[in-house]
């Protein structure tokens, strides 16, 4: 029973973050992008905190690490993987989680630069190069128009993986006292700070927002079942798995993101996201062989 629980767990998160990408471009008809991703996280790190502190958990931020890492996850994970609501204006759902499927091979290459002891390996170099072929494949830039909207959105998307694979490398060099779920809900609202600034800063307005069944709809579910619920599973499998089996669910999340996207919004599934999300994937692959083979008993 406990290992169907944990497989129902598994497909239950990928789902919910999946679901998320049309969840996003829903949402961004009636809302502007940076407010938007402000409205999710400081509702969802609003429910995640008050959980916490009703379930009795240690809560509150105690020393100067934790509130670094608090300022690097707030800053890097969730304001500037944000930058995912600005790209999905003119990206489709399911090519926006394909390309941001590329935080595990950034974090790599993130590592190799800024992490004693992992150097840089001509596998390493082959992995990342071949997910780097895969965004080529899905976005297939056009020379001549390299300021065109879907393209210049694809930049944004990618921006937000990068911040979110650095953000992650970050906070390896760091040891916090406080517990993940914990950071993870100030990391939210510090976040969403953030964000609210930033909105304010490009000049988007509460005015701006037009005020839908659906753009309700896709807040609610992003700060409730995506952020606040989803995190707490997520914390559960990483707990029992460790973060390598983990970290796998970036790799059904596009699957149920294409998904919603067909049936929710008409978009349409093409060969070269296919072709490109096995690159990505094969990537992965690549880079954690090693590691991979151990976790299913293989030994040269």
């Amino acid at each position: 029973m406990s290992r169907l629980r944990n497989v129902g767990l598994f497909v239950a998160l990928s789902a919910l973050w999946g679901f998320s990408f049309p969840a996003i471009s829903a949402g961004l008809e009636s809302i502007p992008p940076l407010l938007f991703a402000a409205f999710r996280f400081s509702i969802g790190g609003a429910i995640l905190l008050a959980y916490l502190v009703a379930s009795g958990v240690e809560w509150r931020p105690r020393t100067r690490v934790d509130l670094l890492s608090i300022a690097v996850s707030g800053g890097l994970l969730i304001a500037g993987g944000s930058l995912l609501f600005v790209g999905q204006r003119t990206v489709p759902s399911g090519i926006a989680s394909i390309l941001y499927g590329l935080v595990p091979i950034l974090t790599t290459g993130f590592a190799a630069l800024f992490l004693p002891g992992e150097s840089i390996t001509p596998r390493r170099l082959l992995g990342v190069g071949t997910g780097l072929v895969g965004v080529g494949v899905i976005a297939r830039p056009d020379p001549s128009n390299l300021l065109a909207a879907e393209l210049v959105g694809i930049g944004f998307v990618l921006l937000a993986a990068m911040s979110v694979a650095l953000g992650s490398v970050l906070l390896r060099r760091r040891s916090p006292t406080l517990g993940i779920g914990a950071m993870t809900a100030w990391a939210m609202l510090a976040g969403s700070g953030l964000l609210y600034v930033g909105s304010r800063l490009t000049g988007e307005r509460l005015a701006d927002v037009t005020p839908t069944l659906v753009g309700a709809v896709s807040v609610v579910y992003l700060a409730v079942f995506a952020s606040a619920i989803a995190y707490g599973i997520y914390f559960s499998l990483l707990e029992e798995f460790g973060p390598l089996e983990t970290n796998l669910v970036s790799y059904a999340v596009p699957v149920f993101a294409t998904v919603g996207g067909i049936a929710l919004l008409g978009e349409e599934l093409s060969v070269g996201m296919i072709a490109g999300f096995a690159l990505i994937a094969g990537g992965f692959v690549l880079l954690k062989s090693g590691v991979i083979a151990a976790e299913l008993g293989y030994r040269p």
